[in-house]
């Protein structure tokens, strides 16, 4: 008859074998695709172009897409002027949503403001979603821009991003 502490002395030099073997012969399960954080794979800024017109842009990661039909952009305080004009997409055929139209790389989108205030703050907000080309989906997301209108005369300012780059320590 073993005694219980020979007993567990076994299982434990059988899980430390097992773990060793695991590691040596690279017999842990194989990691997923490694995916983008959503703001890092549709990276959202917006300019303010003039006192009636802020332009909102995503810069797509490669390998992702945006839908066409789920981006939806809002302003506050002000309003938009009329409903944004997007640029044609290209079509392709979903798995998810059957054909629809999606966006790579960069787009612009103009907005045009209803009741500008040159030189006040305005909040721009864009909903979106989009996927990896790996086949994984993201839930839709909202992402907001707070800029401030330049005024009459004034050149464009700078872009701002709604995730800032990240810092490196190696540049």
């Amino acid at each position: 008859m073993k005694s219980p502490r020979t007993d567990a002395t076994a299982r434990l030099a059988a899980a430390v074998a097992w773990s060793i073997a695991a590691v040596c012969t690279d017999a842990a399960p194989a990691a997923g695709p490694k995916l983008l954080e959503p703001e890092r794979a549709f990276a959202f800024s917006v300019q303010a172009l003039d006192a009636k017109t802020v332009e909102a842009r995503f810069a797509i990661a490669s390998g992702y897409y945006l839908y066409r039909e789920k981006l939806r952009f809002s302003v506050e305080p002000a309003s938009l002027a009329s409903a944004p004009s997007l640029p044609a997409g290209k079509i392709k055929d979903d798995e998810f949503f059957g054909k629809v139209e999606t966006y790579r790389g960069e787009l612009a989108v103009k907005l045009t403001l209803g009741q500008p205030a040159p030189g006040s703050k305005l909040v721009v907000r864009a909903e979106s979603q989009g996927c990896a080309d790996v086949g994984v989906c993201y839930p839709p997301q909202i992402q907001s821009v707070t800029v401030t209108l330049p005024l009459p005369g004034m050149p464009p300012a700078a872009p701002v991003a709604a995730t800032p780059a990240r810092k490196s320590w190696f540049n």
